[in-house]
């Protein structure tokens, strides 16, 4: 548990980082938020603003002097400030590189001249690529297969260098397909479930990309929240420098994923279990297959998802049944 520090949240407006807000708010620590609203959004952050601990600075992570006033003070950073998709950045490889990579540099530079104690990123399993090999273990990886891919993983690269030549402490979590309340099921790089949700909820037919035979590992975003937290206060110097996989352990197939969808959501509306689904060809740059090996996030971080897919779904379910 994080408690009684000074923690900054980049991307704290966005799906992931107002979850992690929420939960440090709640054990007395003092947030700061640096976000430039480019995919975040206000209404994440709305009940924060009147909380005395909380800080927000608008702004971009692409500027260093930014970066320098959202580091003061702080002991520990949580990173999740990118731009995701890797349609976005099939599309925009350019913008994806600024924010992903060079974004991600002035963040490192501003924390390594503030002197944080601990640095925690967003790491990605699209990092493993044209790799074949299931589960995903961290340290067997493929070729990318996107702009995406490439920025996250270099990301890694300049975590590893800046370890060692300047003593920073700084671990990667390499997301699997993260899924939970406040992420955007609108616009048109919305993730998969959300996207899914809202068609059904709707009566549309949600549309999968290829057969339906891809498989993810799906993770709630309590799990995420989880492997955050240990992340940042881990005191074993053989977890720290490195990184790990984030996801629950099970693969479940975009086909198996929308009859847990109508499932769920018949409780509220019977009529979404006849609603139909409809097949399109397979996206650029999609891996088949995505499964995590978590074993070195249990071993070193002390890391035990708590929500299992169908788990986690009942509780997102629910949260975009009373907010869509």
């Amino acid at each position: 548990m994080i408690e009684n520090n000074k923690v900054l949240v980049t991307g704290g407006a966005g799906f992931i980082g107002s979850n992690l807000v929420e939960r440090l708010l709640s054990q007395k620590n003092e947030v700061v938020c640096l976000d430039n609203f480019a995919t975040g959004k206000r209404e994440n952050i709305k009940p924060f603003l009147k909380d005395p601990s909380f800080k927000l600075i608008e702004g971009d992570i692409r500027d260093l002097d930014t970066c320098r006033e959202a580091v003061k003070g702080v002991s520990i950073v949580l990173h999740e400030a990118a731009l995701g998709s890797v349609p976005r950045s099939v599309n925009d490889p350019l913008t994806s590189n600024e924010v992903n990579v060079s974004g991600f540099l002035n963040m490192l530079i501003a924390s390594r001249d503030e002197g944080v104690k601990r640095f925690v990123y967003a790491a990605s399993s699209s990092t493993y690529g044209d790799s074949k090999e299931l589960p995903k273990i961290e340290d067997k990886i493929g070729k990318p297969l996107s702009p995406y891919a490439i920025t996250k993983y270099v990301n890694e690269l300049y975590a590893d260098v800046f370890s060692k030549l300047y003593g920073m402490e700084l671990i990667g979590l390499r997301y699997f397909n993260v899924f939970g309340r406040r992420q955007d099921p609108f616009g048109a790089y919305a993730a998969v479930i959300p996207k899914f949700v809202k068609a059904l909820i709707s009566k549309e037919s949600p549309v999968i990309n290829g057969d339906g035979t891809f498989s993810r590992d799906f993770t709630y975003v309590e799990n995420v929240i989880q492997a955050n937290e240990l992340a940042a206060t881990v005191d074993n110097p053989e977890a720290v420098n490195t990184v790990y996989n984030v996801a629950f352990g099970e693969r479940t197939t975009l086909n198996q994923l929308v009859d847990y969808l109508k499932t769920s959501l018949s409780r509220f509306d019977p009529e979404i279990a006849n609603v139909d689904i409809k097949y399109g060809p397979p996206r650029e740059g999609d891996i088949p297959h995505s499964l995590a090996s978590i074993d070195k996030a249990r071993d070193l971080l002390g890391y035990h998802p708590e929500f299992s897919v169908k788990q986690g779904l009942e509780k997102a379910i629910e949260w975009y049944w009373n907010n869509l």
